[in-house]
């Protein structure tokens, strides 16, 4: 309680060890006095309220930042920017990466997870979604594929493909298919549509003819009506490619599949509204150009690089 009666000081609260960028004491404290000092309090007050003295404070107030702040503000610094430049979609972890391998920032992983709890800078979160649509399959094939995303694969080895669906404008959809290289980690190929049809898909799988092998090639999807069609079907034989599907409601045997698409929507999708065609189609060309080539992902490891 100050002299006056009416208003008492609260200290700014201390989330764990050595949160503060100055590592001061005292910092929780001060900061609470610089701050409620700006609204009219007196500093005298404040001090013996909060047990401080003032000779304390305006030696703080005063003082030279050391070289440990200096290298902490600067990478403070840096993290914000990495944040903003990729729209949040880095946590601490990707985030530690990106300092560690394209800035040669050599930083410790606690540092990073401190100083982003301190600037409470938190990475989008994926919230996946399904919508099944029963239907009547005219080709099936077996689950040779079975989950086997444990090995290690050659481009163009294995193949999964998927559609999935956005909304742009008022009530209009859009519908993506792509195919994900697994063995690369790479889209080889897209197509953006406003229709969800077997031309959609037709258009996709074109686009790879030209680099299928034969009797190597698997290509996995689920048992949506595209990949159960009779079409479908004599592409697989043209090209003597092995047709893989997923059991009935079993996404996740096309589980990196999936992934992709909850990493795209929510990387891409959600962090705005999109109001034409034109603008989610250009915005899907440079985020999957952005996934295949410059994305940070957590097997490039969190070591600090030699």
């Amino acid at each position: 309680m100050l002299g006056n009666g009416k208003c008492c000081a609260k200290k700014v609260e201390r989330s764990g060890k050595r949160v503060d960028v100055t590592q001061t004491r005292y910092e929780a404290e001060f900061q609470t006095i610089n701050k409620l000092s700006k609204q009219g309090f007196k500093i005298s007050l404040l001090c013996k309220s909060l047990n401080v003295s003032r000779a304390g404070y305006y030696k703080w107030l005063n003082r030279k930042p050391t070289k440990s702040e200096k290298r902490l503000r600067h990478l403070i610094q840096l993290i914000q920017n990495i944040y903003a430049k990729h729209k949040g979609i880095y946590g601490y972890r990707r985030i530690i990466i990106y300092l560690n391998h394209f800035l040669n920032a050599k930083v410790n992983h606690k540092c990073v997870y401190r100083l982003m709890r301190l600037l409470n800078l938190k990475a989008v979160i994926r919230r996946k979604r399904y919508n099944y649509k029963p239907h009547s399959p005219q080709h099936v094939a077996e689950n040779v594929l079975d989950r086997k995303f444990d090995r290690d694969y050659k481009p163009m080895e294995v193949l999964l493909t998927d559609v999935t669906e956005f909304k742009y404008g008022n009530h209009s959809k859009a519908y993506l298919s792509a195919i994900l290289d697994y063995g690369a980690n790479q889209i080889i190929a897209f197509k953006l549509s406003n229709r969800n049809d077997n031309t959609l898909v037709h258009d996709t799988i074109i686009q790879i003819e030209d680099f299928l092998v034969p009797n190597k090639t698997l290509l996995h999807s689920d048992r949506g009506y595209q990949y159960t069609s009779h079409f479908f079907k004599k592409f697989i034989e043209d090209h003597q490619i092995t047709q893989s599907m997923s059991r009935v409601g079993k996404c996740i045997d096309n589980g990196p599949m999936e992934n992709f698409w909850g990493i795209i929507k929510e990387e891409m999708y959600r962090l705005k509204r999109y109001e034409t065609f034109e603008e989610l189609a250009n915005d899907v060309k440079q985020y999957i150009e952005f996934y295949n080539t410059k994305r940070v992902t957590l097997n490039m490891g969190l070591s600090i690089p030699a």
